[in-house]
Formats: structure tokens, sequence, C-alpha cells
């Protein structure tokens, strides 16, 4: 394990999102779906894509509350632009699970 400064963490900034859009991405290498979140006045909209296809589908995902690092430069992946990471953590069998905040708490949240 990698031991980080307090600074360090300062820096990655882990926001709550709401799910406004989710859809198949049947472009990428690895089965996945595209979402769109809000992340409140400050952030705004923004997309991604996640490999979430074995414990969830894309109509479940809209209205829920996820938590992303916002602040990582975007990326291309099979020509789409994914601007967030949606945090998850795997399974026993290696697959994704969402972090999501346990009560309602406001989008555009910040963790600290």
């Amino acid at each position: 394990m990698t031991t980080i400064g307090w600074e360090d963490f300062e820096k990655v900034d882990v926001r709550v999102g709401e799910v406004i859009e989710a859809e198949p991405f049947p472009e990428a290498r690895n089965p996945a779906i595209k979402l769109t979140a809000d992340f409140g006045p400050e952030i705004g909209i923004r997309r991604t894509s996640a490999q979430l296809t074995v414990h969830y589908q894309p109509e479940t995902l809209v209205g829920r509350r996820v938590v992303a690092v916002v602040n990582f430069p975007p990326k291309r992946i099979a020509g789409f632009k994914s601007e967030v990471l949606v945090l998850g953590v795997p399974d026993e069998n290696g697959e994704v699970v969402l972090l999501s905040p346990d009560m309602v708490v406001p989008v555009g949240g910040k963790m600290f």
C-alpha cells in the first residue's frame, strides 16, 4: 500500500451526483453503461461510463445518487468523453458495486 499525505488527499474532489440519464454502451471494449449525472450548480452535468452491467440496468440507475471523483481530466473511451470517475468496490466476484450515500444528501455535496 502506498502512503499519501493529507495534502494529496485534499486534491481529490469527490462529490455526490444524481444520475439523470443512463444507457447501454455497446461500443466499449468491456460491457459498460453511459451515465449522465448532475453534480449541482458548482460542477454541473457530467458524463462517464462505468462497467456496472452485472448488478445494474440503465433504467435502475436513473435517480440514483452516486459518488464520483470530479477533477480528473476527461478521458476518451471508444469515442466517448468520460468526465468523472464514478466510485465503486468489487464484490466477491470482482464485479462493481457503486458507492453511494446511505442517507439523502444534497447533489454536489463534497466529501471531506
